[in-house]
């Protein structure tokens, strides 16, 4: 029986690549069309996983999504780097010069500012999925119009590259975690966690903190800070470390909660870099 994987975005989207590598050609695909959707399949037992977009080395870390991992009680069972290949594309028969708007995600946008910057015809318009561009343009026969997405999107939705790999950085990777409701037995010894800390409101709490996860070999790979809306002038703490010795982590996390705040452990896994 095929397992049900929630994606944000349609085929053709960077996520569904993801879920291909991942899951395999016979998983069964769950399309929605925002990340809260996503998460809110995975925990009410809809989909069997989700995978979900946490950073990018260009753009950087995609905050709300470490909300909606701690608000809906996910668990990271594993993370996977994609490398980000942007391609633009339209409808047979149209020419680089002509087109006058290009659409797609804001970050795609983003990753391509070098190349949309040289062609100042296309002018940018933001949306809300790289492959529902690409299907829209194929859908509505719309002249004129560029998306930038995927090679596959193009060929799913039998779009023509007019000019390939246009991000500003080649060496482009997304980070994807692969999210489920319950933590599923491990065939491995997790070396990295990611985990939520609230500490306490005192003066140099952050900076004891780090030298303590420093201490016991926790090399921290992802520090994202979120107020705490109940709390003013307090903070959530989303941290991403990697180690070596799987028991000072357990250890690390213990004196965590015995000394600094309140903690929460969303997943444990194996390091992908």
């Amino acid at each position: 029986m095929s397992q049900k994987i929630a994606i944000q975005g349609i085929p053709g989207s960077f996520h569904h690549q993801v879920a291909l590598q991942v899951f395999g050609k016979d998983c069964e695909l769950l399309t929605f069309s925002t990340f809260e959707k996503v998460a809110k399949s995975v925990a009410l037992g809809e989909a069997d996983a989700g995978v979900m977009a946490i950073e990018n080395s260009i753009a950087g870390a995609i905050l709300p999504n470490y909300d909606l991992i701690d608000r809906y009680d996910l668990t990271i069972r594993d993370e996977y780097y994609l490398p980000i290949s942007h391609q633009l594309m339209a409808l047979k028969g149209e020419n680089l010069q002509e087109l006058t708007e290009v659409r797609s995600h804001p970050m795609a946008l983003l990753q391509c500012k070098s190349f949309l910057e040289k062609h100042p015809n296309l002018q940018p318009k933001e949306d809300v999925d790289t492959a529902s561009v690409a299907k829209r343009i194929a859908d509505e026969n719309l002249q004129g119009v560029a998306a930038i997405a995927s090679e596959i999107a193009a060929e799913i939705y039998g779009l023509v590259i007019l000019a390939h790999d246009i991000q500003t950085v080649k060496s482009n990777f997304t980070r994807f975690i692969i999210l489920e409701k319950e933590t599923s037995a491990k065939q491995y010894v997790p070396d990295k966690a990611s985990f939520k800390i609230t500490i306490q409101n005192e003066a140099g709490g952050l900076a004891k903190l780090l030298t303590h996860l420093s201490d016991y070999g926790l090399d921290l790979s992802k520090i994202q800070s979120i107020p705490v809306i109940e709390k003013p002038w307090e903070y959530a703490f989303f941290i991403d470390a990697v180690f070596d010795d799987y028991r000072q982590f357990i250890q690390a996390m213990q004196l965590v909660k015995k000394d600094f705040g309140t903690l929460k452990i969303l997943g444990e896994y194996q390091s992908k870099r």
